[in-house]
């Protein structure tokens, strides 16, 4: 592939969108569409909820984390 033919491929693409444009404004639906989209808003996100159970055993999880970190940090202190 030449950098010449990329560069042609890329001016044919930009003609036809170009036409694609103009006809499209000459029908109002270029229009439209733009009004229909910006219209859209982002809907929220529905908040998760987690069960006690659910929450007390991350928790659990987490501290049996936490306790072996301590405990490597304090084997290798000793060790040095």
């Amino acid at each position: 592939m030449s950098t010449e033919w990329i560069v042609e491929e890329i001016d044919a693409e930009i003609a036809r969108l170009t036409q694609v444009r103009a006809l499209l404004a000459k029908t109002g639906k270029a229009v439209k569409l733009a009004e229909r989209t910006a219209a859209k808003s982002p809907k929220a996100r529905k908040q998760r909820v987690l069960s006690p159970e659910a929450r007390k055993r991350i928790a659990d999880a987490q501290r049996k984390r936490w306790a072996a970190a301590r405990s490597k940090a304090r084997k290798e202190a000793k060790e040095a």
